[in-house]
């Protein structure tokens, strides 16, 4: 279950990255983030028996740590090519 849940994502953040110009590394990093964090607080909290739990934590601070770093690229894009 949890690895189809885990494609369904993927392929939505590629999707949804798709419709995006300005804001394209944003995207790309909260979508990546999250399926890192994800899987990342799923192996931290087995170790806890709360697999669930640490998935759902991991992703979310996953795709905000990487909604940062891409908003960041962004920013840095859009000010070298002016």
């Amino acid at each position: 279950m949890m690895r189809i849940l885990a494609i369904l994502s993927i392929a939505g953040f590629l999707v949804g990255c798709e419709s995006l110009s300005d804001h394209k590394g944003a995207a790309i990093g909260v979508g990546v983030g999250a399926v890192a964090g994800g899987v990342l607080g799923g192996v931290i909290g087995h170790q806890s028996d709360h697999k669930v739990g640490g998935a759902v934590i991991g992703a979310g601070v996953g795709a905000a740590a990487g909604g940062v770093i891409g908003h960041q690229v962004d920013k840095k894009k859009k000010s070298d090519d002016e």
